[in-house]
């Protein structure tokens, strides 16, 4: 799964990921966070009307476009196993697929000695910025735009930490994957087969960041 992730890198550093009018972009006002949780306004990239790229803010945690309140579920993560039928995940899947920027996010084991968890901060090698796959939604009687990030069954590295992950799609793959005509099993089949997520690193961090109201850095804790 992925309940937290960061985003430290100002955004002219995703300029070589993302087909944006970056004459524009490179005045968005962004800041480093350290401590991104559901619900909380993120940053999303879609195409729009003519298969242009467009950024905008979306909440972390899917709201369907048919849905008439705020969903109780854990919406903030979508299964690949079930994206393409699950009824609060296949409309997006099909035609509203996104790409969410950032540059490392958080997994948690249980510590041995005292049975808390400690956290683990995992990016990639030398802390580049990447993109997680992700679906977006806009509910016009709520007036919200959302997303939620897609996860698959770990690999690599990530399995000594936890049996899922978010996707971490390989540039290569946004433009199809942004692409309302690529179909559902193309589009699975570039999570499943161009993703980044065996190239990920990881290190222990403060507990600091186990409360989702720490907004701060939080220090590296070495084994």
């Amino acid at each position: 799964m992925c309940g937290r992730f960061t985003f430290e890198h100002e955004w002219p550093a995703f300029s070589e990921l993302y087909d944006l009018p970056w004459d524009q972009e490179r005045g968005r006002n962004t800041q480093a966070r350290f401590n991104i949780s559901p619900t909380q306004d993120v940053l999303i990239v879609h195409n729009y009307a003519g298969g242009h790229q467009m950024a905008e803010t979306a909440r972390w945690w899917l709201v369907p476009f048919w849905a008439k309140e705020l969903p109780k579920g854990a919406m903030f993560n979508a299964r690949i196993e079930t994206i393409g039928t699950s009824p609060a995940f296949r409309d997006a899947f099909k035609s509203k697929r996104c790409l969410i920027p950032a540059d490392g996010f958080y997994e948690w084991t249980v510590n041995q000695d005292d049975g808390k968890k400690d956290p683990w901060l995992i990016y990639q090698r030398g802390g580049s910025p990447f993109s997680f796959a992700g679906l977006w939604a806009h509910n016009e009687k709520l007036g919200i735009t959302s997303c939620t990030i897609v996860t698959m069954p770990a690999a690599g590295p990530m399995t000594k930490l936890h049996d899922r992950q978010p996707v971490i799609l390989d540039p290569a793959a946004y433009k199809e994957w942004l692409d309302p005509a690529t179909s559902g099993a193309r589009a699975k089949e570039l999570l499943e087969k161009q993703n980044l997520d065996g190239m990920l690193e990881f290190h222990r961090v403060s507990r600091d960041v186990n409360s989702s109201r720490f907004t701060g850095k939080p220090d590296v804790n070495p084994l």
